[in-house]
């Protein structure tokens, strides 16, 4: 028996359907797992202490030192938004995009919570 040119292409068309739809049933079914920001967020406080958190979750909001942070470093690979609150709310925000850090001013209240952009 033998293969002829029409058949073989509808094979390989299947076997591609069936790769692409395995393909996205597993991206979609790690999905739901909690993702992390790969890499460190390193802050100073006001009490000159150094404080690094190694790939924080990229969902909610994360505090920082009750007294508040001067120098934000994210040296993860997702941009973060900086905020006055404990809350991750209100003005006054600042956006940090990766591998850069921002220094509040001396003037301003200290940053004291974080989200990620996703």
């Amino acid at each position: 028996m033998s293969v002829t040119a029409p058949d073989l292409r509808r094979r390989r068309s299947l076997g591609v359907a069936a790769a692409a739809s395995l393909l996205a049933l597993t991206v979609s079914g790690c999905s739901g797992l909690g993702r992390t920001a790969v890499g460190p967020v390193t802050y100073h406080t006001d009490r000159e202490a150094v404080v690094q958190v190694n790939s924080p979750s990229v969902r909610g909001c994360h505090r920082l030192d009750p007294a508040g942070a001067r120098e934000v470093e994210n040296g993860t690979l997702v941009d973060i938004v900086l905020y006055p609150s404990r809350d991750c709310t209100g003005g006054g925000t600042s956006y940090v995009a990766t591998r850069f850090s921002d220094v509040a001013a001396e003037s301003g209240p200290p940053w004291r919570s974080y989200t990620f952009v996703h």
